[in-house]
């Protein structure tokens, strides 16, 4: 019998995958399936012969997010499901969770059909220290800036980030960065088959003098494995019953998650809250294989259920 095949979807970007992911096809083939790699919106790519798609590297889904979501929908068979990614695309999916009782970061939504003028979109960020400007739609980091309230020159940048992401019909998020990130940074959590796999800790990637370039390249991550904290998983337990509670909502059934990652933020000695959610990752993001054998093994394995259990 012919190994199934098992085709890594990922970005002209990423020919070979990130490097993150490089070492699955061997884990994969290890387990008696056929690896590929396929750039998602490459057209010489016969998808219908692609057998079970995997999403990994699409970091340029962002860019066409319609195409995106069609080009899923048009797969066979597919981690995570179209529709789970769909709902995942766009960060407003934030605003649910907010209102089924978990904590995230307050946000200011600047949408393009408001036709917010320089001063409206000034009037719209916080009167005092840091905070961050970015698009709803985004992968990596892309197009993620860091500004002072008080502080004029980085005030006028950030109007000007703003103005870039809405001219191109991006809503804007504004959120107040977190201080506590810069002392404890943000920590992931990161589940296979819906099971708990691994905890990783992530250094403050927006530093005091970071600055966006806009459409910039992917942020890069400095992340060390962490020891399983019982706190962290009881607020991701949390969090993962409030997420399938919005998939329901959204697509009237639920599904069990090839891979989930939950991003947290610990809430400081004088927030009202002890955590806050950052983001929920179901498509593209990191879930960090290289930073243990262990974690790729139970990612490979998660797959080889998926795969064989038809």
């Amino acid at each position: 019998m012919a190994a199934p095949i098992v085709t890594l979807a990922t970005a002209e970007e990423f020919p070979h995958l990130d490097s993150d992911d490089q070492n699955l096809p061997d884990a994969l083939r290890e387990r008696g399936m056929e690896p590929r790699i396929a750039v998602w919106n490459d057209p010489s790519v016969n998808w219908a012969e692609a057998g079970t798609v995997i999403v990994r590297s699409t970091r340029d889904y962002a860019r066409d997010p319609k195409g995106f979501i069609g080009w899923a929908k048009s797969l066979p068979r597919v981690f995570n499901s179209p529709w789970a990614m769909e709902w995942n695309l766009d960060k407003h999916y934030l605003k649910g969770l907010q209102e089924v009782g978990l904590p995230t970061i307050p946000t200011t939504w600047l949408e393009p059909e408001q036709k917010l003028s320089k001063q409206q979109i000034h009037s719209r960020f916080p009167a005092w220290g840091d905070f961050v400007v970015k698009p709803a739609v985004s992968s990596g980091g892309r197009g993620t800036g860091r500004y002072t309230a008080t502080d004029a020159k980085s005030r006028a940048e950030a109007i000007l980030h703003a103005q870039y992401e809405l001219e191109r019909g991006r809503t804007v998020m504004v959120q107040r960065y977190l201080s506590e990130i810069d002392h404890s940074g943000e920590t992931s959590l990161i589940y296979f088959n819906g099971l708990a796999s691994h905890q990783v800790e992530k250094a403050a990637m927006l530093h005091p003098r970071y600055r966006s370039a806009m459409d910039s390249s992917i942020a890069d991550e400095v992340v060390h494995a962490a020891a399983p904290s019982e706190k962290y998983w009881h607020w991701g337990e949390r969090i993962r019953q409030a997420l399938h509670s919005e998939l329901r909502k959204f697509a009237g059934h639920d599904e069990l998650l090839l891979f989930n990652r939950v991003d947290v933020v610990q809430g400081g000695p004088d927030s009202p809250e002890d955590f806050y959610v950052m983001e929920i990752s179901l498509i593209d993001g990191s879930l960090y294989l290289g930073s243990s054998d262990e974690h790729l093994d139970r990612f490979a394995n998660a797959i080889q259920v998926r795969v064989f259990d038809r």
